[in-house]
């Protein structure tokens, strides 16, 4: 049997007002919102702005996977924190302060840490993945574990000034984009990173899964966004797929 199309109370009709007009969203595209399954894996400096703007725009289930509690660094840049929130697991004070923010839609809080391991039980039976970790070990695993479970995923990530979005699907996957974890690789810890461009990039990854699940605009799967905000510019790149890649090839 088909599954209906979720229904809209009067209440989301008003809160939806701007997307339901949007000629690239609409009813169809908000009934998409509503139905899909959006994992975060990581509720940082990207996670945060991400998760923010995916309730507001009544993604209907939210998953929250960081192991990590709230410190004092965070605030700086994770916007969905408060001093009140110190020392608390990050996924607990997410959850509370989405629901806070859209009553209508499910948050589902996992206090875990994503590895080789576990990564496909963790992304199997979502729709999409927002990665915003912080380490290229969890990123290669994340990109990996989408391929297998055919899951879209948004890959984002930050460090010093610059920004980079990628939507990928398949074919090009994570590992064509980056064959080889560095081994000296750079860390926010310890170039640092200027706040608003986790906004930036959080925002930016929002949109491009808002995008992807409600069918707007030209498909972008296998291209990159380059933000250098020191020098306020940006460049597109398309991505190849790698006929030797060892997940997709």
């Amino acid at each position: 049997m088909d599954r209906q199309p979720p229904r809209f109370s009067d209440r989301e009709v008003e809160r939806y007002a701007r997307h339901l007009v949007l000629r690239e969203i609409g009813g169809p595209g908000q009934q998409k919102l509503k139905a899909a399954r959006v994992l975060l894996v990581g509720a940082g400096g990207i996670g945060a702005p991400a998760a923010l703007y995916l309730a507001a725009a009544g993604v209907g289930t939210l998953g929250l996977l960081d192991d990590d509690a709230v410190a004092l660094s965070n605030l700086q840049r994770q916007v969905l924190y408060a001093e009140a929130d110190l020392g608390r697991p990050k996924v607990e004070a997410a959850a509370e302060r989405l629901g806070g923010l859209n009553s209508d839609i499910a948050v589902v809080p996992m206090p875990a840490r994503l590895t080789p391991q576990n990564a496909r039980e963790l992304v199997a039976g979502w729709d999409l993945v927002i990665d915003g970790s912080d380490s290229f070990e969890t990123r290669a695993a994340v990109g990996e574990a989408c391929v297998a479970e055919g899951v879209t995923l948004v890959a984002a990530a930050i460090g010093r000034w610059e920004a980079q979005i990628a939507v990928l699907k398949g074919k090009p996957c994570w590992r064509c984009f980056v064959p080889e974890i560095p081994p000296d690789a750079e860390t926010c810890v310890a170039v640092g990173v200027v706040g608003a461009l986790a906004g930036v990039a959080g925002s930016l990854a929002a949109l491009a899964a808002i995008r992807a699940i409600a069918e707007a605009g030209p498909d972008i799967a296998g291209e990159v966004m380059i933000l250098d905000a020191l020098n306020w510019r940006t460049r597109i790149v398309r991505l190849a797929a790698d006929p030797d890649c060892t997940v997709c090839g």
